[in-house]
């Protein structure tokens, strides 16, 4: 067993530029910290929805000064779990990248197929698969771009806990934990799986070491590291919604009051 003192990135410094309604508010920490780590060149996302998630990637690339793009894909049209939704979450997104991404972000409105035509075997450092959750898209998906990361790169899988309607993410990547040595679950929220794809000269940092040691104590301990970082990311943001005004903050919204009352 390790005796690692671990103290990530997303617990010293790390404050969430967007915050949206998402179940992937459970795994903020660790995606920040998951880029910070292995600093990839090339992200690619699919399923981006309102972006909670590929805009926390972007965060970590930024402010860690890491030399990389990140590309979302999706139709943004929604499917049968999402249900259709109209285009202006399309445009919030678009916005949002242009605001503070600018020259790192590539939205890709197309289906996952469609752009596979754009992606080298072998080219992405951090894959990110969260569209359509059933069985057979999960599959479909890791079949398809498995081919286009890099040996040694990093491929997420979301939901892999949530066992409602048809999802069927936990059955596939169970099936993914039977075969690969390098594989990790969380188990908070809807869960999160990390897969290390074989080969290559991977990155070797504190945080890989935990994900990928085989330790059962350590992997315990890793869980409940991440499942309190996001509880306590949560909090942290609740108290500064109600952290009472300054004096001088009060005295502007009373000017402002007074101003509007005229």
């Amino acid at each position: 067993m390790t005796s690692t003192l671990y103290f990530p990135p997303s617990l010293q410094r790390f404050e969430p530029r967007r915050m949206v309604f998402s179940t992937w508010v459970d795994h903020l920490p660790f995606a920040y910290d998951l880029v910070t780590a292995i600093r990839p060149q090339v992200v690619v996302e699919l399923g981006v929805y309102n972006g909670l998630s590929f805009f926390t990637f972007c965060q970590a690339m930024v402010e860690n000064d890491i030399d990389g793009v990140a590309y979302g894909i999706d139709c943004w049209e929604g499917d049968e779990h999402t249900d259709a939704y109209d285009d202006s979450i399309f445009k919030d997104v678009q916005h949002h990248a242009r605001e503070h991404y600018r020259g790192i972000t590539y939205l890709l409105r197309m289906y996952f197929n469609e752009a596979l035509r754009h992606f080298e075997p072998d080219s992405i450092d951090l894959l990110h698969i969260d569209g359509l959750h059933t069985y057979e898209a999960v599959k479909e998906d890791f079949g398809n771009w498995y081919p286009k990361v890099k040996p040694g790169g990093i491929i997420l899988f979301h939901d892999v806990m949530a066992r409602i309607k048809d999802f069927g993410a936990w059955k596939f990547f169970a099936e993914l934990e039977e075969e690969h040595e390098e594989i990790f679950r969380f188990n908070h929220g809807f869960g999160l799986g990390v897969l290390r794809k074989p080969g290559g000269s991977p990155a070797h940092t504190e945080l890989t070491e935990l994900l990928f040691s085989r330790d059962p104590e350590t992997e315990k301990r890793l869980r409940q590291l991440y499942s309190h970082a996001a509880h306590f990311l949560e909090a942290r943001r609740q108290a500064r919604r109600f952290k009472p005004k300054t004096h001088a903050e009060a005295d502007k919204g009373g000017q402002g009051k007074q101003a509007g009352e005229g």
